[in-house]
């Protein structure tokens, strides 16, 4: 080589060192350096094969290229292999060689695809760093069968600025996804932490993270809450590949739910977004933790005030009433004696002091923190013999329902048992529980003196809407029905959060 042509060749890779230097954008940065390699070596025709997989390349940048090969918007160059992906993918292309019979040449040849502009040969460059390999670039010119090993050299040099600029520019894109990620979760983080409770959080998860990531699909579970009976698939870290990313939600590094989330349509997850993932799972259990907190200080506060409640009924109503029923019993005995039409209303005055009192205790003890701590067919079965009533159950499984439906049951329960004991003239009570995929539900059942329910209705309005508004609360349904000597059967049916919640989505 001639100490011109050696200068020639430095200053080429000066030149493309330069543009190489001067863009960030991975599309934008191998069309230009492509065309200012042919314009710096005097070649006609380039071609970069970017290779993702042994299975897929794409078509990055080209200029030149002839009628035969450009139909089709690239058609020919855009599918199908060739000798160059060939030896690529085998292993054996490692350095700059001459194609002696290009593949998708001779095949535009033989199916008459228009001109070729007098190609017939191509040189390959294996594109990487060094440590990796990221593609090919593929140069010729017309009539040109054959290139030198110092124009190889030369490529190959080339080859190596390239593919360490396209190293760098993947570390930079990466960076840049990296941050963008972080900045999108910075004002994600913004809306989890506004949830009120399990359902708020679900909710932000499926509308803002498809508004602001894109995510295809979300899908979230939490053990006891979602109104479901199993929690398959749920993992204790985060688990990503290119179409499922699961992130578990931890309490007390004990795995409570999960979020099972798909990437944007046409996109896959990368390796990259992996720290991203596991910094929104700290997120998710922390906003969890703190839900939970807020829940069992409401409920702390509920049940003290329950206590006060029932403590002051107990030591005002409740003695006033215990006093009336003495003072009544009392009276009886004194006047009966000289005025039996006014014993008769002494007995009457001891008996609905007497009744009254014992619904006063039947109060306290509901307004006792009382309930739920051993389950709700624990809590009904107490409440049932504190009436004098014995309840049998009818469920094929224990049902896991949330935390509401389980509550308003167990309330809708309450009033049905305590209409049993006060009107039915009967001790037997059968309460059916039961769950579906759209919802829970439950029966209670007697077979004593039932009643009209349009004047049933009128006779007890205050329970029968105390028992409609707790189901309507949760968007469900409640029915009642008796005659007569038939028995009455009170009917309530809840639905899932989930199914409650799409009533009011557009």
């Amino acid at each position: 080589m001639s100490g011109y042509e050696r200068v020639e060749e430095l200053n080429i890779m000066k030149v493309i060192a330069e543009t190489l230097n001067r863009c960030n954008d991975m599309t934008v940065m191998l069309q230009t350096v492509l065309e200012k390699l042919l314009e710096l070596t005097k070649l006609d025709t380039g071609w970069v094969f970017l290779i993702d997989s042994p299975e897929e390349y794409v078509l990055a940048a080209h200029h030149g290229l002839p009628p035969a090969l450009a139909w089709g918007e690239y058609e020919p160059m855009c599918s199908g292999g060739c000798h160059c992906l060939s030896r690529y993918r085998n292993g054996t292309l490692t350095h700059p060689v001459n194609i002696i019979e290009c593949k998708r040449l001779n095949k535009a040849i033989e199916n008459a695809w228009g001109d070729t502009n007098g190609i017939t040969h191509h040189a390959t460059i294996p594109l990487g760093d060094g440590e990796e390999s990221f593609g090919l670039l593929n140069v010729a010119s017309p009539r040109k069968e054959k290139f030198s090993q110092e124009e190889l050299t030369m490529l190959q040099s080339l080859g190596f600025q390239i593919g360490t600029a396209i190293r760098r520019t993947r570390l930079y894109q990466e960076e840049q996804r990296r941050a963008e990620s972080f900045e999108k979760l910075n004002q994600f983080a913004g809306f989890l932490w506004s949830a009120d409770d399990f359902y708020d959080l679900q909710d932000i998860l499926e509308k803002e993270g498809k508004k602001i990531f894109g995510w295809s699909s979300v899908d979230c579970y939490i053990k006891n809450q979602m109104g479901k009976n199993s929690a398959s698939g749920l993992l204790e870290e985060v688990r990503v590949d290119d179409s499922l990313a699961v992130i578990p939600i931890a309490r007390e590094k004990v795995v409570q739910g999960g979020v099972w989330i798909t990437p944007p349509e046409g996109t896959s997850f990368q390796p990259g977004d992996g720290e991203f993932l596991r910094a929104l799972a700290r997120h998710l259990t922390l906003v969890y933790e703190s839900i939970a907190l807020k829940e069992k200080r409401q409920e702390l506060l509920l049940h003290e005030e329950r206590k006060r409640l029932a403590r002051d009924l107990h030591d005002s109503v409740n003695q006033k009433l215990f006093s009336l029923s003495l003072t009544a019993k009392g009276a009886k005995e004194m006047v009966s004696k000289y005025d039996s039409s006014l014993g008769e209303l002494m007995d009457d005055m001891l008996s609905m002091s007497q009744q009254s009192l014992k619904e006063m205790r039947s109060l306290i003890w509901q307004l006792r923190p009382v309930g739920l701590e051993e389950g709700l067919l624990s809590a009904m079965k107490k409440y049932g013999e504190h009436l004098g009533l014995c309840v049998q159950f009818d469920m094929e499984r224990l049902p896991d329902w949330s935390r509401q439906a389980e509550e308003t049951l167990w309330r809708i329960g309450q009033e049905a048992m305590n209409n049993v004991g006060k009107h039915a003239n009967t001790r037997e009570v059968t309460v059916r529980l039961f769950d579906t995929k759209e919802g829970a539900g439950m029966t209670v059942t007697d077979h004593g003196d039932g009643f009209l329910v349009e004047a049933g209705e009128n006779r007890h309005t205050l329970g029968l809407i105390s028992m409609k508004e707790r189901a309507e609360l949760l968007a469900g349904e409640l029915s009642v029905r008796s005659e007569p000597g038939a028995g009455t059967t009170v009917e309530v049916f809840l639905p899932h959060r989930k199914e409650r919640r799409g009533e009011h989505e557009d």
